[in-house]
């Protein structure tokens, strides 16, 4: 509430407001620290982890974060370090009191006073934080990581996103590039081949977002025929069209204040691109058959097996939408390029399928005949020739290869 001139004295300065986002896992860290900013006359905003905070900082372009020791859902090093070069004008400090980043503002006392009374090293949420297993983590389904020689030191900073098999470096780079993303609000364009994973990480993009509480809507631009995706994506009122017996929300509509996610969207014809692009530069949306046009917040993730640049280039895909979508990259690639990986995907799918049927393991010459394939089907592939394989061992504990089936379509 803001205070009334007519009760400030002559003498008196005025105190500007300040605002201040305070990260950390554990809920009573953040309330000893609000409650000691809020007495210093701050206004406090609080997130859990440290894709709330990015999007807090966003929405209140605070003059203080305070980050906790750890994070729940990104690399502390990694988010002080993109935050600090990302919002420079923010005063970024640690748990610890030490400050990160180029800003060194005025208010330093007041936080580290914030911090000091709010010491409780028995709560504190590093305490808490869950210890990983070696091979613990896979991209659930299907994400295939990316091809790349050793790590690099960015790279070994970085921890896999949860449910990604695998520790090559070119995993570690989509989680990189997920985990900076995902609480900024801006387009997302994921390119792969077909069975790579690309909904899978938009589905983490959205996880890891400030919109996570929201709706994830997902539409295969393929899967439409062209007649019927306009009045899918943006909703039709009753008899705007032979059929329309009511009215329908649209896939865009259904998203509001979530993520719409465009699978295949290379495939989405021009005439639906025009309508799309208005939407995307105005944030508003009319529905087939409606004059009226209604304002929607949704954050737009997309994904092309396609060349899509290339297409762009061509003519067949609109070069301005094509801008607009592809703000930030991220790759999903062949299974090929990283078979180092396949042992731990293999185990991983085999404990997956284990949860509905008897465990089994698989044999060194199964193993190997699978690191011989070529996998055109990429990780979505291999869970099939897996699931296949237990099928055919029946009640034997382990796969061989006489159950390794490629049903290749060249005979």
């Amino acid at each position: 509430m803001p205070e009334n001139p007519s009760r400030i004295g002559p003498g008196e300065a005025r105190v500007s407001p300040r605002t201040a986002v305070v990260a950390s896992a554990d809920r009573s860290f953040r309330e000893r620290v609000s409650e000691a900013l809020t007495g210093l006359r701050w206004r406090v905003r609080e997130a859990e982890g440290g894709a709330q905070a990015w999007a807090e900082a966003d929405a209140s372009t605070p003059q203080a974060m305070i980050v906790d020791d750890w994070l729940p859902d990104l690399d502390l090093n990694e988010f002080l370090l993109e935050f600090g070069a990302s919002f420079p004008e923010v005063e970024l400090m640690h748990a610890d009191g030490t400050l990160h980043g180029a800003c060194r503002g005025p208010h330093r006392q007041e936080l580290l006073h914030a911090l000091r009374s709010s010491q409780d090293t028995d709560t504190a949420a590093w305490n808490t934080a869950p210890m990983l297993k070696p091979q613990q983590h896979a991209i659930v389904d299907s994400i295939a990581p990316m091809a790349g020689a050793g790590k690099t030191p960015r790279e070994e900073q970085v921890e896999p996103l949860p449910g990604m098999v695998g520790r090559a470096g070119c995993m570690i780079e989509v989680s990189r590039r997920v985990r900076l993303v995902a609480p900024r609000p801006v387009p997302v364009l994921i390119e792969g081949p077909t069975g790579s994973g690309k909904e899978l990480v938009a589905r983490a993009v959205h996880l890891l977002s400030g919109r996570s509480h929201k709706p994830f809507v997902a539409i295969n631009c393929a899967a439409i025929p062209e007649a019927l995706l306009e009045a899918e994506l943006f909703g039709h009122t009753r008899g705007a069209f032979t059929g329309a017996v009511k009215g329908r929300t649209g896939r865009i509509e259904a998203a509001d204040g979530g993520t719409l996610f465009l699978d295949e969207v290379g495939e989405m014809p021009l005439s639906v691109q025009a309508k799309l692009l208005r939407f995307v530069e105005s944030g508003e949306l009319q529905k087939v058959g409606d004059n009226a046009a209604a304002r929607v917040d949704v954050r737009l993730l997309a994904a092309t097996h396609q060349p899509l640049a290339a297409q762009a280039q061509a003519g067949t895909f609109r070069a301005d939408l094509y801008y607009r979508l592809a703000v930030f990259l991220i790759r999903t690639p062949a299974l090929t390029e990283h078979l180092e990986d396949l042992p731990a995907l293999v185990d991983y799918f085999l404990n997956m399928m284990g949860r509905e049927m008897p465990m089994k393991s698989i044999d060194t010459e199964a193993l190997s005949k699978l690191q011989g394939h070529s996998w055109p089907g990429h990780v979505r592939e291999l869970k099939h020739v897996l699931e296949r394989a237990a099928i055919l061992a029946g009640d034997a504990q382990q796969i061989t290869v006489q159950e390794i089936d490629f049903c290749s379509l060249v005979h």
